[in-house]
């Protein structure tokens, strides 16, 4: 081509496909200034800052040459353009590499207006605002906790963007354990030390992406144990996501898994469907999508359902589609998209953890949340051991997926509430008109499932 016209299209289906394979922060941080030139055919030509393309081409160079080929052929190149400044951000001031925290620069569109509340984030989100309108004397630490594209990078940048909003005064840093990692390895070789720690310890509020990292680190975990007591001790705020719970966390010592329990443990988990639904409404509005038939979001909503990165990368991905191949933006075509990526036995209809969850909490009468909480109760126990039974008997998740929905447990946990549910079944007369009942209630998703 020069085919400018299906450049952009093709563009933004790449752009959501970087955004998937390195995640929200890094791709807004290093990623989103990036402008497609040309495409040839063979070679796709990118505009980056001066100030950080060379940066960018070492670090993530792979990386766009795979998503090139993932989305414009087997044949795809990635060459950089010579420098030119970005648009609407002078060279001199993009980030130097080198600097391992940053300081009041956060994703403009990750702000709590921007944020979509649900059952699966309510408390997440409640925590989260609360430690941006008073830092320090909420929650400290704050912990998040869910599995990738759920939400945590969000309100960790909402804290950000909140706090820098409303209090320009309080100074702000942001980092992920990876460049915490790397800042510390070159502040070693370097003998830049204090410098480094300066950079981290002089922080009203330090915000730490991806904490599950520092696993297996002992020189990096002993200097961010340091880190974290320095601040905490004097009265600084300190917010950590993470995709697993403190206790799972492996290859880390105790000291630091208590330091993280210590403060408020908030989980987020996968989105109902109506909070899917409000979602991508919500992505449509941002990137001014027009969406003539709603068909197209109910059918996203229904086959996506365990992520939101997904989500929003589905519906961009009809959109290019749509553009691309010039067919009308309906259910029809979004159907047609989705049928590879996110088959049938995805769709409404099939069991999912969530409904089975909810079925299993109104007929005993808890809350969902109550029932993916750490509450050893008995009226809370045994419908959760139920619930994990059925959504292993009745979905394709896995152990460790399962376990994941129900606050975080491991796959010995989901083991040991299915045989827990097998023994008493057996046994128990009562229980097994128990379990039956909820099959019952089941059934008509069942029935859609294997009809």
């Amino acid at each position: 081509m020069p085919a400018q016209l299906e450049l952009t299209p093709a563009w933004r289906e790449l752009r959501a496909h970087l955004r998937r394979t390195v995640g929200d922060s890094t791709f807004e941080i290093w990623l989103s200034t990036l402008e497609a030139q040309n495409w040839d055919g063979q070679v796709l030509l990118l505009q980056a800052p001066p100030g950080t393309k060379a940066w960018i081409s070492d670090r993530y160079g792979r990386v766009l040459e795979r998503s090139a080929k993932a989305i414009f052929g087997a044949r795809a190149r990635v060459e950089f353009a010579a420098d030119l400044a970005a648009p609407n951000r002078r060279a001199d001031t993009a980030p130097p590499p080198h600097e391992p925290v940053d300081i009041g620069r956060f994703i403009p569109r990750y702000t709590f207006d921007q944020f979509i509340i649900g059952d699966s984030n309510r408390l997440a989100h409640a925590a989260a605002l609360a430690v941006a309108e008073a830092p320090s004397n909420a929650y400290n630490p704050l912990f998040l906790h869910a599995p990738p594209g759920l939400g945590k990078t969000h309100l960790l940048h909402a804290i950000g963007n909140y706090i820098t909003a409303f209090e320009p005064q309080t100074t702000v840093g942001y980092t992920t354990v990876e460049a915490f990692t790397n800042g510390f390895i070159t502040a070693l070789n370097t003998k830049a030390l204090d410098r480094f720690k300066h950079l981290y310890r002089d922080v009203d509020v330090l915000l730490i992406d991806d904490v599950q990292f520092l696993a297996s680190k002992a020189k990096t975990e002993e200097e961010f144990f340091h880190t974290f007591n320095t601040l905490y001790d004097s009265g600084r705020q300190l917010v950590l996501t993470c995709d697993r719970l403190p206790r799972q966390l492996t290859g880390i010592e105790d000291r630091l898994r208590a330091r993280f329990e210590s403060g408020l443990v908030a989980s987020l988990t996968p989105p109902d469907r109506a909070t899917r639904v409000a979602i991508l409404r919500k992505r449509a509005a941002l990137d001014r999508i027009a969406l003539p038939d709603p068909a197209v979001i109910e059918v996203i909503a229904d086959r996506v359902t365990d992520n939101i990165r997904s989500l929003e990368g589905a519906l961009i991905r009809v959109v290019a589609h749509h553009s691309l191949a010039g067919k009308p933006l309906d259910g029809e075509l979004a159907l047609s998209v989705l049928a590879e990526i996110h088959p049938e036995s995805a769709a409404t209809g099939a069991p999912t953890v969530k409904s089975i969850q909810k079925t299993v909490a109104t007929h005993f009468d808890v809350s969902t949340e109550l029932l993916v909480s750490a509450s050893r109760a008995a009226n809370v126990a045994w419908p959760r051991q139920l619930a994990i039974y059925l959504s292993r008997e009745l979905t394709d998740k896995s152990l460790q997926a399962i376990g994941e929905a129900f606050g975080g447990r491991n796959h010995a946990t989901v083991l040991h509430a299915c045989k827990r549910v097998g023994d008493r079944v057996g046994s128990s007369l009562e229980d097994a008109a128990e379990l039956e009942a909820l099959h019952k209630l089941l059934a008509p998703a069942r029935a859609d499932r294997n009809s």
